[in-house]
């Protein structure tokens, strides 16, 4: 499979200049990442609602269209896929090939909330 996302990756990166009036890849890259971003969302959210109504072929068809998206947003951000593949090497040698890496918990996060939430009901004690 890496290898085809290479060869797309090396398309993306042929086509990224090429003539927007016939290139989606063109479009995209000019539009710039805010609507990379937003392509990359719209074709997850096809994914997942693919695979809620058990959608079997379309969810093959968009998730096609995520990878492309997710390659076009790489390149957009100058990110390599040997970049990618070796923090997948990194993971799969600290969790499991199978494991995604464990989220780091949220300590800053809910202390600014309380003190926010005192700071409110301070000024309205005044």
């Amino acid at each position: 499979m890496s290898d085809s996302l290479d060869r797309l990756f090396a398309a993306v990166l042929d086509h990224r200049k090429s003539d927007p009036a016939r290139s989606r890849t063109a479009r995209l890259m000019r539009a710039g990442k805010s609507k990379i971003a937003k392509k990359l969302a719209e074709e997850a959210v096809e994914v997942v609602i693919d695979a809620m109504q058990g959608d079997r072929q379309a969810v093959v068809r968009e998730s096609a269209d995520l990878l492309y998206n997710l390659v076009v947003l790489w390149v957009s951000t100058g990110i390599r896929p040997e970049d990618v593949w070796a923090e997948m090497r990194r993971r799969e040698q600290l969790f499991g090939i199978a494991e995604k890496l464990p989220k780091e918990p949220a300590v800053a996060a809910p202390r600014r909330k309380v003190v926010a939430l005192e700071a409110r009901r301070a000024h309205k004690r005044r």
